[in-house]
């Protein structure tokens, strides 16, 4: 049986030109237009003359060697020093040139502002292509790993902790160091002590520079490792991480902001999302949908009138889950605006009882904004006399003084969100929302394997959320337009 065999020495193992190393119909090529495509002013990385005895490599050669890298899951400087040599696509690219895995990663960190631009430009590509309206957004969060070891995270307790166990352990070895020096000097075990000491001496200082840190900026907790991460938890667990938000297009699913945030959730970032989109988009869109995690009357009231939200409650959550409502819940209780009065299910009337001001920020945001962020809420009360004889009493409420409803100063707004998400428009967007919203997600952590982020710092990771966010706008162009298409759309834009 013959078999076939190869030959390193045969003299045509390679094509003579570089350029046949791929065909027309590769991906690279898309990479390789759409970077040539960026406004590198715009970016801020400027781009020198050509001069002869030049020291550094060409500022497109080396985004582009990461955009690609990262859109085939190799995030590592030394992996990408080592795919320059190895692999025909990363040869192409890069001309046969073979940077240093230092000069990448310096290249990385050193532009990571301007690598942030090239999602909104590659989004403005997008809309020149009429492949984004932004007449409809959807917004959603998932959290990833920081470069940083959960063990890291210091809390106030923590510190004390430590502090309190530290304190004792060095004045035991003052003690003991004290009572060798007066028995014999110069000592093996002396000298041990000392060190002992001086290391533990140095720990705690270092923990009373964090625990002194955590009481300035206000924060419950803080990294060492990576100062800007936060716990997160997911299916895996708890970790040290970064919750990040992408803002999707309707039309096509593409991304059009990606932010990594500093909060463990997703409450309090709707607003701020969508008035991001609106710079990128320079456009306002005309209806704005997310999930019930995102729902906050205080952040949602700051959205604009003319913008449609669509963000399901809590409660509506629940009921969808088949986990119903409690038949004394608020919600089945009705109110009289004539009167200004509650009905419960039994037909008592609950009266206005008092109203005081809650704060919508954190005592330390006040301080430092020097704002007073107030929301009023109004109390209201069954007669107590009432409640004891109701057959109801015991599973409505257990106080002796009656029950108690809360209606908040948004409370109006509630409902109308509540009402726009039960409408038949409302629950059409809303069925759109994973397929559009959730798929982006699901592609950077399994295809391009980037459930944890590389560098450290909110700059560095918002640098790599952008790369892989554009490494998922490309995939979907070339999957919309195809390849020949889209290289000449790239060239002539």
């Amino acid at each position: 049986m013959a078999y076939k065999t190869g030959n390193r020495k045969q003299m045509s193992f390679l094509p003579p030109v570089i350029e046949d190393y791929v065909s027309k119909q590769d991906p690279v090529r898309v990479y390789d237009a759409f970077v040539d495509a960026l406004d590198f002013k715009v970016l801020g990385i400027p781009i020198e003359p050509y001069k002869a005895g030049a020291q550094q490599y060409y500022p497109k050669q080396i985004l582009k060697l990461l955009i690609y890298g990262y859109s085939y899951g190799i995030k590592s400087s030394r992996k990408l020093e080592r795919a320059c040599h190895h692999n025909l696509s990363f040869i192409w690219l890069m001309e046969a040139l073979k940077p240093d895995y230092r000069t990448i990663a310096r290249f990385r960190t050193t532009h990571r502002e301007a690598i942030k631009e090239v999602l909104k430009q590659c989004v403005h590509m997008c809309i020149e292509f009429d492949l984004i309206e932004g007449n409809a957004l959807f917004i959603d969060g998932s959290s990833f790993r920081a470069n940083a070891s959960i063990k890291n995270i210091w809390t106030k307790e923590r510190c004390q902790k430590h502090i309190k166990k530290l304190s004792e352990d060095i004045d035991k070895l003052v003690d003991e160091s004290v009572h060798i020096d007066n028995l014999q000097e110069k000592q093996n075990s002396l000298v041990t002590i000392k060190k002992e000491l001086t290391n533990k001496t140095k720990l705690k200082s270092k923990i009373q520079k964090i625990a002194s840190n955590l009481k300035q900026t206000f924060k419950k907790s803080i990294n060492t490792i990576d100062p800007d991460c936060v716990k997160v938890r997911s299916r895996q667990g708890t970790h040290a991480g970064y919750n990040t938000q992408l803002t999707v297009d309707e039309k096509h699913g593409f991304i059009v902001t990606a932010e990594a945030t500093k909060h463990s959730q997703d409450a309090n970032q709707f607003n701020a999302q969508i008035k991001e989109a609106q710079k990128t988009l320079n456009k306002k869109p005309k209806i704005a949908c997310a999930d019930s995690g995102y729902h906050s009357l205080e952040d949602l009231e700051q959205v604009d009138n003319d913008i449609t939200v669509i963000v399901p409650s809590q409660k509506q959550t629940q009921v969808e889950n088949n986990h119903p409502l409690s038949a004394f819940d608020k919600d089945n209780f009705k109110y009289d605006p004539v009167k200004d009065e509650y009905v419960c299910p039994q037909g008592k009337r609950l009266k206005y009882m008092s109203s005081r001001f809650t704060r919508l920020k954190p005592l330390h945001w006040i301080l430092k904004n020097k704002k007073d962020k107030t929301s009023k809420c109004r109390y209201y009360r069954a007669n107590s006399k009432d409640c004891k004889i109701c057959p109801d009493f015991g599973n409505c409420t257990k106080s002796i003084q009656g029950r108690l409803i809360t209606r908040f100063a948004q409370e109006e707004l509630k409902h109308k969100l509540e009402a726009t998400y039960k409408s038949k428009q409302g629950q059409e967007i809303y069925k759109l929302r994973k397929e559009k919203v959730e798929l982006p997600f699901g592609h950077m952590k399994h295809n391009l394997k980037a459930g944890q982020f590389l560098l450290r710092s909110k700059p560095g990771v918002n640098s790599e959320l952008a790369i892989l966010s554009t490494c998922f706008n490309i995939a979907r162009m070339i999957t919309l337009v195809g390849i020949p298409k889209l290289i000449l759309k790239l060239n002539s834009s």
